[in-house]
């Protein structure tokens, strides 16, 4: 039976879900990056980012499950049914991004493997083979058999976690060492921030679908709290000890050989199907008569040639830009419909010209706030600002429209 048809995902099921969304080779290059702070700072910046970000996931996905829509659907209500056209887009691109982006994290990590084993060195075939099966993760649908095999391969990437940290928690210098580079605590917040972000505008394409609001919240959020905080720990850890958070080196460090192989291909297979298949979810906000598994499987296809063709380095700025558009949309979102109490959807409402403009301001003042250095990274103090704005503006519209109205 489809999930579709039927809102029967668990709290169990969310945790393995969004487990195994965040045990990736792209999460823990992130994770490599805080390196420059040290172990304890870095580790500091890790959880504090984390609990905001994921809180803030979290409270996107619980729209979802209350109103059973999804993630960009959920945006009609504060920017109207065309606003959430110019979203749609945005996160279709900012989808083909996050694929292209983990077909080549997980190829080159693979390739490495193999390289290093039987001299076989072809990233470009790598990136083919991971984009197939990514399609036929999508192919396999939502349904109980595929919540079967996402339980199987959650077991596996758990035992992954298991082998990395005690790599890398054996080696007594993480605590004492530092990474090469320079960060300041503010920009490690900011980068543990944006990760689960970037997940906002996919959450409700999955909540909606849970038993319970309880179920729902609960499992999204300690699946992927505990494992991306510790995806970055890893990568932390690595490029501390190796300056090389590439979990591959690892690995083949460990002789685990073709073990190694298989479960970098699984993480990077499980994870990148959620951005594919919620772009084709997306795209239906639109044009809501496509097939949403057809555009998936496009997507995916896209998305492997993107990674193939392009030359995908500029990874901390890809998380700034997703940040930057994100922060500022989804703290008017989430100020509507939790603090305004505005939570339908206006047939009648095309654009919300002002809250446009607002989210356009939100994203300058994101990118002023990272030159700015600042100490809570940029955005805590963006989505706050915008959410004070949105709610004084609000307030003075409706009293407005309340004096003209007499």
């Amino acid at each position: 039976m489809s999930i579709s048809s039927k809102n029967n995902l668990s709290m169990f099921n969310y945790t393995t879900l969004w487990f195994g969304a965040a045990i990736s080779v792209a999460e823990i290059l992130a994770g490599g990056l805080l390196a420059p702070l040290g172990f304890k700072m870095g580790l500091l910046a890790i959880l504090l980012g984390h609990l905001v970000g994921t809180t803030l996931l979290v409270l996107g996905g619980v729209i979802g499950t209350t109103e059973r829509i999804p993630a960009l659907v959920s945006t009609r209500i504060s920017f109207g049914v065309y606003g959430s056209y110019v979203f749609s887009v945005l996160n279709v691109l900012q989808l083909l991004g996050w694929t292209a982006v983990m077909i080549i994290v997980g190829a080159r990590s693979v390739n490495e493997i193999t390289k290093t084993l039987w001299s076989f060195d072809h990233l470009t075939v790598w990136s083919l083979i991971i984009g197939a099966l990514i399609m036929f993760w999508v192919w396999l649908g939502k349904d109980s058999g595929w919540k079967k095999v996402n339980h199987i391969a959650v077991i596996l990437l758990f035992l992954l976690t298991i082998v990395l940290s005690v790599i890398i928690f054996r080696n007594h210098e993480l605590f004492s060492k530092l990474g090469t580079g320079d960060m300041s605590f503010g920009l490690g917040l900011e980068l543990a921030v944006v990760m689960p972000l970037s997940w906002l505008p996919l959450i409700s394409d999955y909540t909606r679908f849970a038993k319970t609001k309880r179920g729902g919240a609960g499992g999204s959020w300690l699946g992927y709290f505990f494992g991306s905080s510790w995806m970055y720990i890893i990568g932390l850890g690595a490029a501390i000890i190796a300056s090389n958070p590439d979990p591959s080196a690892m690995l083949l460090a460990a002789n685990l050989g073709i073990v190694a192989l298989g479960i970098i291909v699984l993480a990077t297979v499980t994870t990148t199907f959620l951005d594919a298949n919620s772009a084709g979810v997306t795209l239906l906000n639109i044009f809501p008569k496509l097939n949403e598994k057809i555009v998936a499987i496009v997507m995916t296809a896209i998305g492997t040639g993107l990674a193939i063709l392009v030359n995908i380095e500029q990874y901390e700025s890809f998380l700034y830009l997703i940040g930057s558009v994100f922060a500022p949309l989804f703290a008017i979102l989430l100020t509507d419909y939790f603090l305004l109490n505005n939570k339908k959807i206006q047939a009648d409402l095309l654009v919300n010209w002002g809250t446009l403009a607002l989210c356009a301001l939100g994203t300058f003042l994101y990118y002023k706030f990272i030159d700015l250095d600042f100490f809570l990274g940029a955005t805590i103090p963006v989505m706050l600002i915008i959410s004070i704005i949105h709610l004084i503006t609000w307030r003075v519209t409706v009293k407005w429209k309340y004096v003209r109205k007499f």
